[in-house]
């Protein structure tokens, strides 16, 4: 296998961290790396969430594989966790597995601009505590005999399809933002670029495809 040496001990426990929320909602999830040079990316796709996922990764030295100078993979998300040594800071790249159909449509590397409108950090927390206190007490009114999983996901897609103010950012991709660690602190930076929206924080960064602009802006890699 080959050897990612990360640069240091914290990076290697947040990528932890993330893989381990990945596998809390999809315990088969595949994850795809690219690297170059000291920069190494992990793409992700929560199922619940209908979002990609991204936790960018610092290593202490470019990657370099005998005459590979980047990487481009698909991997088990678990065979990843659980080469990663915490106390080590290196992780081992598993065997490629066939990748799911998210894994072959990314976002573009380039061209994003920033969009205006983003609430305040603490209002998009606040907004997801109150979707979901929502959700809980709609499906908490429902009859029995309608509580029926088609029932309890159509209030769900209303709920969490909702746009931020006048983003167009759906609340589902702040919810997803804030469940995999993501919304902390007091940074976020809402960018676009050809069809795609990415909220970005300093711990990771939840990209979504816009609705109604088809396969533009699309980057299949």
């Amino acid at each position: 296998m080959t050897a990612l040496h990360l640069a240091d001990e914290g990076e290697a426990a947040d990528l932890a961290a993330f893989l381990s929320r990945l596998l809390h909602y999809d315990r088969s999830a595949a994850v795809r790396l690219q690297a170059a040079g000291t920069a190494l990316a992990v793409f992700g796709r929560p199922p619940s969430f209908e979002v990609l996922a991204i936790r960018a990764v610092r290593l202490a030295k470019p990657y370099e594989n005998g005459l590979d100078v980047t990487l481009d993979v698909t991997v088990a998300a678990g065979e990843l966790l659980e080469s990663v040594d915490e106390s080590a800071a290196t992780a081992a790249v598993p065997g490629a597995v066939t990748g799911p159909p998210w894994a072959g449509v990314l976002p573009p590397r380039g061209g994003w601009r920033a969009e205006p409108g983003l609430p305040a950090p603490q209002e998009l927390r606040g907004l997801v505590a109150a979707s979901v206190a929502e959700f809980r007490s709609r499906t908490e009114a429902l009859a029995p005999e309608r509580r029926t999983r088609a029932e309890l996901d159509r209030v769900g897609r209303e709920i969490w399809s909702r746009t931020v103010a006048e983003t167009g950012l759906p609340v589902r991709a702040v919810h997803a933002a804030q469940s995999l660690g993501f919304l902390r602190g007091a940074e976020q930076t809402l960018l676009s670029s050809g069809s795609w929206l990415r909220l970005r924080t300093p711990y990771g960064s939840v990209a979504v495809r816009r609705a109604g602009l088809g396969a533009l802006g699309l980057s299949v890699r």
